[in-house]
């Protein structure tokens, strides 16, 4: 499950699941959600990511900045993720293919993944809760 959540001035996005890594994926895919329809974004190119980080919440907003960083240099868009924890460091990989204005109709640029609001958490339903707002 992903959503985005009300913030006054910028966008929030969380991903909510079983796991980490799951939550980690869902809060990728509501980023992606915020850009454009991810529906419409074929998985045709992998693209892998590694971030090392001492705290989860910190490796959620590095995971998020990476994204958005391959996005702005590949002229990427991303529909599929997956991750994988191991202490401090992630591994990802991300689907996606080119950026085309035809038929993707991106709605706003994401800039960068905040800490605000900037959190990684186990709730007490047992469910992992991984959010931040990302600044637009």
């Amino acid at each position: 499950m992903w959503e985005h959540f009300h913030h006054l001035a910028d966008i929030g996005v969380r991903g909510a699941a079983p796991t980490i890594e799951e939550a980690f994926e869902d809060a990728a895919f509501a980023l992606m959600a915020v850009i454009c329809d991810p529906g419409k974004v074929e998985p045709k190119t992998a693209v892998e990511i590694r971030c090392d980080a001492p705290e989860p919440d910190i490796l959620l907003a590095d995971w998020l900045n990476a994204l958005i960083y391959e996005m702005d240099v590949r002229k990427m868009l991303f529909s599929k993720f997956r991750v994988r924890i191991d202490g401090d460091t992630l591994s990802g990989v991300a689907w996606g293919e080119k950026a085309d204005p035809a038929r993707h109709q991106t709605a706003v640029e994401v800039k960068a993944a905040t800490y605000m609001e900037l959190k990684v958490v186990k709730n007490t339903d047992g469910q992992w809760i991984a959010q931040c707002v990302v600044d637009v």
